[in-house]
């Protein structure tokens, strides 16, 4: 498989004398904007209204300040951090001709000297000084996030989605079961299709009727949840369409009816693992399992050696998704490798052993995964479901 590099530093030569370099920082009512001009002493700043136009003309403007300094810009790098404005800005900047980069946050080191004070004007020189030795090509000044594409971006909107929904039918259950419990009533079931309805048959306690207030709130969010259990069928619905309307050709729709055909794996978890992590140009199974965010935090100093658990970095979606993943492969797939490995690790039968091994399982199986969907390498021992 070929290696493909990790944005943790540059592969272009830089040439100082005829690249200009400038950052934002990007906020919700302006930008700072700072330079490094070629031939220019001072490095100027400048803050502007979160315009792409007007960063265009402050860019063309320090272009031809170099010029008239006698150098010749070659090469423009600009770099802002990840936030709320995604990546629309290093989408649009590039078809300017612009190296755009989109600088993890997390990724840039700062000062623990006492207390750090923190200033836009602070943390534009940071982010300045962390792209130049990115740009340079050294590694652990910072790591630059890869930029999708739009539609790489809309595909990943109907998983999250319902994820939310799932989440906002979670809370409207739990209200209503809560709000009925202060009356005395424990067996409503809040899903069912007459459940509205029933809600007028209900009694107290005291055998006498719901309070009026107390009735139409219950009824609002009776009629709440119906709308987004509505919702939930139809972005599955619409899944299920896209999926048998795509021409079976090597792209995120393959790959998910690939994942899909492992037995214990829907195609509610497949979507979710094909596009948040499996669909990207990761350069190795430590990558992979980095991003995933199933990787250890080890502590030493001195002969003390310990661990501090998962370092819960990368992406918490397809760490939740993996751990659950994980237990429920173990019950559909008992006669594979992976799922010997683990019983053969646990037959002390301790909680606490279960538990950390299923971290290893969910990141064994995610690489496994990752070999199926993009060598073709089925699981040792896995249950495949017939093609369709």
């Amino acid at each position: 498989m070929p290696q493909i590099d990790d944005l943790s530093r540059s592969l272009t030569a830089f040439e100082q004398e005829h690249t200009l370099v400038v950052v934002v920082e990007v906020s919700l009512s302006s930008w700072l904007v700072a330079g490094v001009v070629p031939g220019v002493t001072r490095q100027p700043m400048k803050k502007i209204g979160p315009d792409k136009d007007v960063l265009l003309a402050l860019i063309w403007r320090w272009k031809n300040e170099a010029s008239r300094a006698g150098r010749e810009i070659r090469r423009i790098c600009l770099a802002y951090e990840a936030g709320r404005d995604g990546f629309w800005l290093a989408r649009s900047l590039r078809t300017h001709g612009i190296e755009t980069y989109v600088m993890h946050s997390a990724s840039v080191s700062v000062s623990r000297e006492q207390r750090r004070a923190k200033t836009d004007r602070l943390d534009t020189e940071l982010l300045k000084r962390s792209f130049l030795g990115w740009l340079r090509g050294e590694r652990g000044h910072c790591s630059m996030v890869a930029i999708p594409t739009i539609q790489e971006e809309d595909a990943r909107r109907p998983n999250r989605e319902r994820e939310k929904l799932v989440g906002d039918r979670t809370r409207i259950i739990n209200r209503v079961k809560s709000t009925l419990i202060r009356f005395g009533i424990r067996t409503f079931k809040p899903t069912l299709r007459q459940a509205a309805k029933r809600l007028e048959g209900l009694r107290t306690a005291e055998e006498v009727p719901l309070p009026e207030n107390t009735l139409a709130e219950l009824h609002r969010d009776i009629a709440r949840l119906q709308l987004i259990k509505d919702q939930i069928k139809e972005i599955e619905q619409r899944r299920l369409r896209d999926l048998e309307a795509s021409p079976a050709k090597p792209g995120p729709h393959a790959m998910v009816r690939l994942i899909a055909r492992v037995i214990g794996i829907g195609i509610e978890t497949a979507d979710m693992l094909v596009h948040e992590i499996l669909s990207r140009n990761l350069r190795d199974r430590q990558a992979l399992a980095r991003y995933a965010g199933l990787t250890g935090s080890p502590d030493e100093s001195g002969n003390r050696r310990r661990e501090k658990g998962l370092s819960r970095a990368g992406n918490a979606r397809v760490r939740r998704g993996m751990i659950q993943l994980a237990w429920r492969f173990l019950q559909f797939q008992k006669e594979s490798a992976l799922a010997r490995w683990y019983r053969e690790r646990t037959a002390d039968r301790r909680s606490s052993t279960r538990k950390t091994m299923i971290v290893a399982l969910a990141r064994k199986l995610l690489i496994a995964l990752w070999l199926l969907a993009t060598t073709g390498q089925i699981p040792e021992g896995a249950l495949l479901r017939p093609a369709a």
